[in-house]
């Protein structure tokens, strides 16, 4: 009869985390994912202009890995779609884009990524 190994297994939660902006890159080998929550923060003693804090998480997959990924994205949001309605761009986003467009190139710049 064959003896039966235990495993110990040991596992570490991650905090869970709100992400409102996402950046994508990539190297040869690498796929880099970089979740980041920014949000403004009100600082009295800066008179220079707006601040913004940013938290992110980067997850680093291998390319087949990332395919894989992007294939189960397709089918979660197929059956959230089919279950929910469709996806579209929130109103106010699509409302800021529109003044976006109208803006001078200077004044677009200023304008953090998040707006659009």
């Amino acid at each position: 009869m064959e003896e039966q190994k235990n495993i110990n297994l040991s596992i570490n939660d991650g905090e869970s985390f709100f992400s409102n902006e996402i950046s994508v890159n990539f190297s040869p080998t690498n796929i880099f994912l970089d979740f980041k929550c920014i949000a403004p923060r009100v600082d009295p003693r800066n008179q220079n202009g707006p601040t913004f804090s940013m938290k992110h998480n980067v997850i680093i997959l291998d390319p087949y890995t990332l395919k894989q990924f992007s294939e189960m994205l397709e089918d979660v949001i197929g059956r959230y779609e089919k279950e929910f309605g469709k996806i579209t761009k929130p109103k106010p986003i699509e409302k800021v884009e529109a003044q976006k467009k109208d803006m001078p190139a200077k004044t677009k710049s200023n304008i953090p990524a998040y707006f659009g």
